[in-house]
């Protein structure tokens, strides 16, 4: 590799070729014009909001409720007496009836099934219902209940067929419809003259049918009260997380310990006792046992939850959407009978329907993720200042060396991913692994090691407390704190939410690193808010400020975030003050300073700008200074491409994200700085053979302790002229 590919210059007669079409004078204005476009375009037009809304589960049910709004609004101007409270007071009624249906249904489908018997499910147990009250003469407290029995019965003949004998659903579900309505037929062949002409005179009979409550019929009342229960049994209970998890993938659910067979034949007994609810409400309010009822009905709440979001692939569906599916076939079916349309209209109609929306739904369901991945990612306008040439006579400290070229290599291909390091008392080495241990190496060689503490996800910045517990910012995670004894214990893994935020940035999805102030306050970074540990390329590509700061007090044991729109904060370290910390931004390749307390509380200030990498992790030095780690050097396409956001956009979408135009990250460098900004040394690996990214260091005992997130070893540099008795925390603690 040549001192020229490492370059991380960029001239400025070449940062105005980022629009070559015109020269001189008159080019130069003209590419400046286009730029300072560029920048108040992507700075103020929110591109990035239309991927988080997508991305947002709510916004499938956005569609059928705009679709439920406009077949309101239309219903309302052609339909005579459309919102007189009697015609409203009756659509909510049948609302509530057909809804126990769709849910019933809808619970069955998000568990992975289907259930086609349901209008005979209904037609029997609206037969139930006639039967216990008007010819059996039972009280309403128990024929009720019976009734629900009924449906329950019905329910488990499919659901040991489907779950526990693992017939296939629609088959299954096809046979039981035609068995459950020629027992019907038979049935009310034989009862219904008698059904007719045995009316109970029941006032609470007639209450459930055609009662109201506050002008609402009473069975919108129930059905709104076993809604609620529902929505909170699908999102907050156990059993709903079962279902939607065996819906998404019955195997994964199996192997993840989840009871299957069980579950699904508990939806299918669930959506019979709603049928069986349905059915009496409906025998209630009519009193008939017709030879028509419940025919075509599976046709009917089919669409419905379909039309309103329930996946015909199981996994995913809601309350809310069976509730909107409802209402938008059910405005439909009457309102169509409202305009004399004759009946095979209405089914015609009602195919037509479920045919786009299961279009929809599939199509939908099968592109999601990639129609989202197309528009989520939304690179912004980042202008850098030209770097530094490390290779001109001029150079001063960023001269290029190969002072890191001979070190000493610790666990070489027995540690994977040590993006930080840090030596306790002891002298013993720690690093995260990329298979979620801290691993201890045992001084003095470093040649035996142990797995110190399992926690799941990648480690990342470590620090010891006053009390020698190492606290470590994990991955995906959050904080997580390892005592002497290995006990881990998590510290915090969410923040307050910004009130401005579509995501939900109140989880932690990528803290970074960390320092602990005098007080025990702990700073840490998080680096994006958009994206996972694994992608955090992606957002380096965006260059948007998705980072923030974290701090985490456990005097309340509160977590708050003190600063926001950061560029990939990384790097933390409590200044010598007490009073403030430096912290690194990586994609805006500058260090800053930011005060907690003091005279300046509040305030950020400017370090060092213009680095000519990507600064990472910052740890003390033994004379009062700091190091930082350069994890890649800029590069001039790079430093280019970032102020071409529409390039980046077309490259996320159209280029693998193994073949995008990267910075190099190939040459490993360690530089310290002071505090007022002052770049006092640097340290180069140009080849790359032993540190080739270097993501932390840290200084103990005269050495520099070398670790990289992409690196399988710990490097060990001997520092000429450092205090041979310096250890980081045990100076900073005894300083406190």
């Amino acid at each position: 590799m040549t001192a020229e590919t490492l370059t991380p210059t960029l001239s400025r007669d070449a940062a105005e070729g980022a629009v070559p079409p015109r020269t001189g004078v008159a080019g130069a204005q003209d590419a400046s014009w286009r730029e300072t476009l560029a920048r108040l375009r992507y700075h103020y037009w929110p591109d990035h909001w239309l991927g988080e809304i997508l991305s947002k589960r709510w916004t499938e049910t956005a569609i059928p409720v705009l679709l439920l709004i406009i077949v309101v609004a239309v219903s309302g101007r052609l339909i005579d007496n459309f919102w007189s409270p009697i015609a409203l007071a009756d659509t909510l009624r049948q609302a509530g009836e057909i809804g126990f249906v769709v849910l019933g249904l809808a619970l069955v489908m998000i568990v992975g099934g289907i259930d086609l018997s349901v209008g005979s499910t209904f037609a029997l147990t609206n037969f139930a219902a006639l039967m216990f009250v008007h010819v059996l003469k039972w009280p309403v407290a128990l024929a009720v209940p019976a009734t629900l029995v009924c449906g329950a019965l019905l329910g488990a003949v499919n659901g040991v067929l489907v779950g526990y004998l693992r017939l296939r659903a629609f088959l299954t579900t096809l046979i039981t419809l035609i068995i459950f309505r020629s027992v019907y037929e038979i049935l009310s062949l034989q009862y219904s003259t008698e059904i007719a002409g045995n009316l109970p005179d029941s006032a609470v009979w007639d209450f459930i049918g055609n009662g109201t409550f506050l002008g609402v019929p009473t069975a919108a009342w129930v059905y709104a009260v076993v809604a609620i229960g529902g929505h909170v049994m699908l999102t907050r209970l156990r059993i709903g997380w079962h279902i939607m998890a065996i819906g998404g993938s019955r195997r994964s659910a199996y192997n993840g310990g989840i009871a299957v067979r069980r579950t699904v034949a508990l939806c299918y007994v669930t959506g019979g006792v709603l049928t069986a609810a349905a059915g009496c409400c409906f025998a209630s309010r009519l009193a008939t046992a017709g030879a028509d009822i419940g025919v075509g009905m599976e046709v009917l709440v089919l669409t419905a939850a379909v039309l309103g979001g329930i996946s015909l692939g199981g996994g995913r569906g809601s309350v809310t959407k069976a509730l909107v599916g409802t209402l938008i076939v059910l405005l439909i079916t009457n309102g169509l009978t409202s305009l004399s349309a004759p009946g095979g209209v209405n089914r015609m109609v009602l195919a037509g329907i479920l045919i786009v929306a299961a279009v929809i739904d599939v199509r939908w369901l099968k592109n999601r993720q990639r129609i989202i991945s197309k528009v989520y990612v939304s690179p912004t306008y980042h202008a850098l200042a030209p770097s530094v040439d490390c290779t001109a006579p001029g150079a001063g400290p960023y001269a290029l060396n190969n002072k890191l070229r001979d070190v000493t290599l610790i666990g070489l291909g027995r540690i994977e991913s040590p993006e930080d390091v840090i030596l306790d008392r002891h002298d013993n080495l720690y690093a995260g692994s990329r298979h979620g241990d801290v691993i201890r190496f045992f001084a003095p060689d470093y040649e035996r090691m142990e797995v110190y503490a399992h926690i799941g996800g990648q480690p990342l910045g470590m620090a010891f407390d006053r009390d020698d517990n190492l606290l470590v910012c994990i991955g995906g995670m959050g904080l997580y704190a390892i005592a002497p004894d290995q006990t881990v214990t998590r510290v915090t893994d969410e923040t307050n939410r910004s009130l401005h935020s579509i995501n939900d940035d109140s989880r932690l999805r990528l803290a970074d690193d960390l320092d602990i102030a005098d007080d025990g306050r702990i700073f840490f970074s998080e680096a994006t808010t958009r994206y996972e540990m694994h992608e955090w390329p992606v957002d380096g590509l965006e260059a948007r400020g998705n980072g923030r700061i974290v701090c985490y007090d456990p005097r309340d044991q509160s977590t708050r975030t003190v600063l926001r729109d950061l560029k990939f904060p990384n790097g933390i370290c409590i200044a010598s003050d007490g009073q403030s910390i430096l912290f690194a931004e990586t994609w805006g390749c500058c260090i800053k300073r930011y005060w907690f307390d003091g005279p300046k509380s509040g305030r950020v200030e400017m370090v060092i700008d213009n680095l000519p990498g990507y600064p990472d992790n910052i740890n003390l030095a033994s004379d009062g200074h700091y190091w930082l780690a350069l994890v890649g050097m800029r590069c001039p396409a790079y430093d280019l491409a970032l102020r071409m956001p529409g390039f980046r956009k077309r490259m996320a979408k159209r280029v693998p994200i193994d073949e995008w135009l990267f910075p190099n990250i190939n040459t490993g460098c360690v530089l310290k700085f002071s505090e007022a900004g002052d770049v006092l040394e640097t340290f180069w690996d140009l080849g790359g053979a032993n540190h080739p990214m270097i993501t932390s260091m840290r200084e103990h005992r005269g050495h520099l302790y070398l670790g990289g997130i992409s690196n399988n070893r710990i490097g060990r540099y001997q520092l000429e002229g450092a205090d041979p008795n310096f250890m980081q925390y045990e100076r900073r603690w005894r300083k406190a």
